[in-house]
């Protein structure tokens, strides 16, 4: 069998890993009683004050941390959208991986070539999230909802061509209260140098996204 050598978008496909910073929150303390009035005050008062006095609390976060992205798309699923891979995946390395996560699975079966990325990104609170994820929609153009997964989803398809061979990709982004899942899926055939059809490409990363939320609520129990 002849080799085809791959596309440079193809082989250069992983975008930089976005390093996602967990805000704090600053916990004050009430004014301290001045030495005379601690003096004049009954003994234990002060303590009994100090400890009905009311403190603010950290707001609980949905999901703390990011689960283990190579398990969380089903094998048989695995071969089904990418023949031939190696259904462990590969974990991309982050800056943060209780933060971001990534993993990726690609191979070149006869002429058929396919890659899908699965990522888990866990904000701070659901408004950050959110506000990434609206941000994110600013940046795709052309997509549409996807009702039922997470709290909010979309997808966007689109094809490009390099050196006469097709390229489709498509992006699922979903929300889950504080954290994101996106999910990268494309294929390219070398020997006809089309691309498969934009319904393919769509239902195989939507297939993805909700194996992948499902994933990200099942680590939580």
């Amino acid at each position: 069998m002849r080799s085809f050598p791959l596309p440079i978008a193809l082989t250069a496909r992983l975008s930089p890993v976005v390093v996602l910073a967990a805000a704090g929150w600053a916990l004050t303390s009430g004014p301290s009683a001045a030495p005379q009035a601690a003096e004049n005050e009954p003994p234990g008062k002060t303590e009994t004050q100090s400890a009905s006095a009311p403190s603010e609390t950290q707001a609980a976060k949905t999901y703390a941390a990011a689960p283990a992205p190579c398990e969380s798309v089903a094998e048989k699923t695995v071969k089904s959208l990418v023949p031939g891979a190696r259904t462990a995946g590969k974990e991309i390395p982050s800056t943060d991986a209780e933060l971001r996560r990534t993993c990726s699975w690609n191979a070149l079966k006869g002429y058929e070539y396919r890659w899908l990325d699965v990522s888990f990104e866990v904000l701070a609170s659901d408004e950050a999230a959110e506000q990434t994820y609206e941000g994110r929609l600013e940046d795709k153009g052309g997509g549409g909802a996807v009702p039922g997964l997470g709290d909010a989803a979309y997808s966007v398809v689109n094809l490009t061509t390099e050196d006469k061979q097709q390229t489709r990709e498509g992006v699922v982004v979903a929300r889950a209260s504080n954290a994101l899942v996106i999910v990268t899926y494309n294929g390219s055939d070398f020997e006809s140098k089309k691309a498969p059809s934009t319904d393919e490409i769509n239902k195989g990363a939507i297939k993805a996204a909700k194996e992948a939320v499902a994933a990200l609520a099942d680590g939580r129990r």
